[in-house]
């Protein structure tokens, strides 16, 4: 996201059991000191949480308790004087004249004592004064906002799209952005059995190729099978795995998915893991039999997708490894023919899954994939997907354009910086935006946050930025999460992106009142506009949350008092929340967000308590003047 659009005394000596009947403590009680009184009367103290409840004694008080000190000398008592240790007699005075108290003698008078005695004087007369007032209470302000342990979906909602999955000509595939960026490239796989075979090497129109079937009908994707040279770089091999896992795992049934056998996971990692360095000589020529099975030539074909009945008897043979795992072994080893074949057989799995025929025509049946998506209506659309489908789309609009987005004048409000998905994710939940909710991004940079947080929950997603570049990639963002989230079949709510400038933008002005999340990337905002930005809020609805980077509050918990009580922020209840490394674009350290939500009610009872306290004051003084 565009900026202007991720840590904690003293114990005395036990008194042994026997001698607690030998100790003796003599106490004075000396009278509480009356509230009501004369000029010298001590102001009362306010109630507190250290405060003594009502349930004590009436003479239980820090005056008749045993004093803590060790300093203070104790005086022993004990029927047998042999056992006890005589105590050390102070030395007698001598008799004499008694000695007098000196007297307090009384200030002379002045005008501060005067204004003293005054003052003493209202103490006494009028009521004890109100407690702190407070614009925030952080423990409140947290307890409205749920916890994130439980994976259960905030509302319910139908996910399942009822279009056809194909992308179309304007889908940005992995082959058309690898294709754009071929020199920085280089070949992954190789061919095992043949080192001469320059087929799995960069080349501008014959490069390697392979597909992958997506969930809904005519929706699949062709990915470039080379490695980027730069590691932190889009990689097609590890995106096309990724997917087709994520396919496997979320729309498959357990008979389905045996099929393809067990996901891959850490217990492949002996068998599958490449050799620790190549070896110069050719590698010798793998046995079919250790690939995918021992009768299944005519399912090795170079055609990447074999007819489907020539495998049927491999899948059901004892000695076939499963497919899943086969195309693992195919990545750990660069072994490229292996590879192809193996996803071409899983292909060939998800087609028959996805386009069922009737045992009475050759009549198309309904997907099954599509069915699978409609359960999610419970439980909601699965975290893994929902991030499968927004790592694709932003590889895809937003990697290559990286270089071009870093282009922004230093140390202004318009610097970049992105809000990563797992704490999108996070904030969206603890707003419970819903279908019917209107999310605003004021600075929205490329649209991440727009475009995940209408796939995440269905709402209307609203997107303004000011600098060129990142808009015009925000409308690729847009207009391609809409293509993937029909191959995956499901349903993505409106979006509208505009370029220009959120504090002139009459549409800012119209949504404003209708929003009820407003997200604000202000990490680097100059202070000037935060606070032009600040009268824009009172627009908001009752209960509208802010959420920002740095807080539009002067400091969290801070005491209101006349000279902030009509700030603008004074409308909000304001939460701090914390958020791990790696959940900004800026930077590994982790850092704080804040949760501004309108309480318009809350802050006119604590107006309407300063209006108390202050024209109580106002009649004293009346009083005292007469």
């Amino acid at each position: 996201m565009l900026s202007s659009s991720t840590d904690f005394s003293f114990f005395s000596s036990p008194i042994p059991t026997s001698s607690l009947s030998q100790v003796i403590v003599k106490t004075r009680h000396r009278p509480s000191p009356s509230i009501h009184g004369s000029s010298t009367t001590t102001t009362p103290v306010r109630s507190s949480p250290l405060a003594r409840p009502a349930s004590s004694p009436p003479f239980s008080s820090p005056l008749s308790e045993p004093p803590t000190s060790t300093k203070k000398k104790r005086k022993l008592i004990n029927s047998d004087s042999s056992q006890a240790a005589p105590n050390p007699r102070e030395p007698k005075r001598p008799r004499g004249r008694p000695r007098k108290k000196p007297r307090k003698r009384s200030p002379s008078p002045s005008t501060s004592t005067r204004v003293q005695s005054r003052a003493q004087s209202h103490q006494s007369i009028l009521a004890p004064s109100p407690e702190p007032i407070y614009r925030s209470d952080r423990s409140r302000s947290t307890s409205l906002f749920p916890g994130l342990d439980s994976d259960a979906s905030l509302f319910q909602r139908r996910w399942r799209i009822d279009e056809d999955g194909d992308p179309g000509d304007r889908f940005l595939s992995s082959e058309v952005i690898v294709k754009r960026l071929m020199k920085s490239y280089k070949a992954y796989f190789k061919n095992l059995n043949d080192p001469e075979d320059k087929s799995w090497e960069p080349h501008p129109e014959n490069y390697p190729i392979a597909e992958l079937e997506y969930p809904n009908s005519g929706a699949k994707e062709r990915f470039i099978l080379l490695a980027p040279k730069d590691k932190d770089h889009y990689n097609p091999i590890m995106d096309l795995e990724k997917s087709l896992l994520t396919i496997v795992q979320f729309y498959l049934t357990p008979e389905q998915q045996a099929l393809l056998g067990p996901l891959p996971n850490e217990s492949f990692a002996d068998v599958d893991s490449p050799p620790p360095s190549p070896s110069p000589s050719p590698s010798p020529p793998i046995s079919r039999t250790s690939t995918i099975s021992a009768n299944s030539e005519e399912c090795l074909p170079a055609d990447p997708f074999p007819d489907p009945q020539s495998c049927e008897n491999d899948i059901q043979s004892k000695d076939h490894i499963p497919l899943l795992r086969a195309l693992r072994r195919a990545i750990n080893l660069q072994d490229g023919p292996l590879f192809v074949r193996s996803l071409g057989k899983i292909n060939t799995i998800l087609r028959n899954i996805k386009y069922p025929t009737s045992p009475d025509s050759a009549q198309l049946l309904p997907n099954p994939l599509m069915d699978v998506v409609e359960t999610w209506t419970e439980p909601g659309l699965p975290y893994k997907v929902l991030m499968r489908i927004i790592d694709e789309n932003y590889q895809r609009a937003v990697g290559p354009n990286v270089k071009t987005l870093k282009k922004y004048e230093a140390f202004s409000s318009t610097v970049y910086g992105e809000l990563m998905p797992v704490l999108s994710h996070e904030i969206i939940r603890l707003t419970q935006l819903r279908e019917d909710s209107l999310f605003l991004d004021l600075g929205s940079g490329v649209a991440n946050v727009v475009v995940q947080a209408a796939l995440q929950t269905g709402c209307t997603a609203y997107g303004i930025e000011l600098m060129p570049q990142p808009a015009r990639v925000a409308r690729d963002m847009a207009e391609q999460i809409k293509i993937r989230a029909r191959m995956w079949g499901v349903t993505i709510g409106q979006m509208e992106l505009e370029e220009g400038d959120m504090l002139k933008s009459k549409r800012v002005d119209e949504l404003m009142a209708k929003a009820d999340v407003v997200l604000v990337d202000n990490k680097v905002f100059e202070e000037s506009l935060n606070e032009t930005l600040k009268p824009k809020f009172l627009d908001l609805k009752e209960g509208a949350i802010v959420i920002s980077l740095a807080p539009f509050v002067s400091s969290l918990n801070a005491r209101m008092t006349e000279r902030n009580v009509d700030d603008i922020s004074a409308i909000f209840e304001v939460t701090e929340r914390s958020y791990r490394s790696g959940s900004v674009s800026w930077g590994n350290n982790s850092g704080s967000y804040y949760i501004h939500r309108v309480d318009r009610e809350g802050y006119a009872q604590i107006r309407e308590r300063f209006e108390t306290a202050r024209n109580m004051t106002r009649s004293s003084r009346r009083r005292n003047q007469r």
